[in-house]
């Protein structure tokens, strides 16, 4: 035994002199990978928590529901079609009335509308609250039940014309009031792609525009 070792501590705890007892145990390695293990989460759970608020107050970043995945920017052709209900021209009776000093053009206007599927009423001179006081192309003029029906179905037929309802009107019937910035009606090709697109519209040309990221080019 070494003179230096205390009384009553041998064995391990003995002294040699080239090192001296470890007085107090090892730490255990495991409670430090523990410790480092529930670091981690607790990290992780803190920048989850970070970006659910951020969702929350941004909006989702254009997250879809779905998939929570952003929206995708990329073009996309639509192949469903979306019909609106509208009148045919064969269901719209129109009465065309010359506002201008030009002789004949009630006429001639009601002729082609007629050729073009749409019923004729009457055709003559506009009243006295319209003649010579209708400065652009026409005025459409028909009951309110007619804006978003019949009307546009007929402003196919004439581009620029003025629509315009009367409350209390009765009928269905509509008016062209011939103005004097009154040239020809609509070229007929031109009218038709006008109405079919009124029938089935692009769904892509009604839906919102999302911001994309822009793309580097240098």
């Amino acid at each position: 035994m070494s003179m230096l070792t205390p009384p009553g501590m041998g064995g391990k705890y003995r002294i040699r002199g080239d090192k001296y007892p470890r007085m107090r145990p090892r730490r255990k390695r495991g409670r430090l990978a523990l410790a480092a293990v529930a670091s981690v989460a607790a990290l992780g759970l803190i920048g989850w928590g970070t970006l659910q608020l951020v969702d929350v107050f941004t909006g989702g970043g254009d997250r879809t529901p779905a998939t929570g995945t952003t929206a995708d920017c990329r073009p996309r052709t639509s192949t469903a079609v979306h019909t609106v209900a509208l009148p045919e021209p064969a269901g719209i009776t129109v009465n065309v009335y010359n506002a201008t000093r030009r002789s004949g053009l009630a006429k001639t206007t009601a002729d082609e509308l007629r050729k073009r599927g749409f019923r004729i009423g009457d055709v003559g001179n506009a009243a006295e609250e319209f003649d010579k006081k209708v400065k652009g192309a026409g005025i459409l003029l028909g009951p309110a039940s007619a804006l978003n029906t019949s009307l546009p179905v007929l402003a196919t037929q004439l581009a620029g014309a003025e629509r315009r309802t009367e409350a209390g009107r009765k009928g269905t019937d509509l008016d062209l009031i011939i103005g004097d910035g009154f040239r020809t009606l609509t070229a007929r090709p031109a009218a038709d792609r006008a109405l079919t697109e009124l029938s089935a519209p692009d769904p892509a040309a009604d839906a919102p525009k999302k911001a994309c990221p822009r793309e580097r080019t240098g």
